[in-house]
């Protein structure tokens, strides 16, 4: 891993480069992670139609760093795959399925109005933006926009489900 990402870690900061834009934030705080928790432990596989569907494995993972085809490094806060990435010491190449994000305090813009778009961009199918302090969620799909109120049940594209 690059050397600036190492020296942001031992700051107590994350960062990421989105587009070629440096992107840092602190650690997120306890009621962040619990809320990353709560959505983890609801993640499964939907009820499909046929047996004989490929069904996704819907892992996933937190906070671990994604390298993206254009080149951008990201640590969503939940990345879902359909099966499991490559397990080596460097991000991880395989574009997720879906991403969830958990808003953090002051860090509005970087999950509303440059994750989603970028994600999207990227091929992510599903982008999921939860505000823990208002209980917003924002579903995000090309072409479509959901807005909840927490708690919902989310439906992905890739097969899966998550309680928001």
């Amino acid at each position: 891993m690059d050397s600036k990402f190492l020296r942001a870690e031992e700051l107590g900061v994350r960062l990421e480069i989105v587009q070629g834009l440096p992107i840092w934030e602190p650690y997120p705080v306890y009621k962040h992670q619990k809320a990353v928790d709560r959505i983890r432990a609801t993640i499964a596989q939907a009820d499909v139609a046929s047996a004989s569907e490929e069904r996704c494995a819907c892992v996933h993972a937190s906070d671990v760093y994604i390298s993206f085809p254009d080149g951008s490094l990201k640590r969503p806060d939940i990345s879902i795959f359909c099966r499991e990435p490559e397990d080596d010491d460097e991000a991880i190449k395989l574009v997720p399925e879906s991403v969830i994000e958990v808003i953090s305090k002051g860090y509005e813009a970087k999950d509303l109005e440059i994750g989603p778009q970028f994600y999207l961009s990227q091929g992510v199918k599903d982008v999921v933006v939860f505000n823990p302090y208002t209980l917003d969620v924002l579903h995000v799909r090309e072409g479509k926009v959901f807005r909840h109120v927490s708690p919902v049940d989310i439906q992905l594209l890739c097969g899966c489900r998550c309680t928001v």
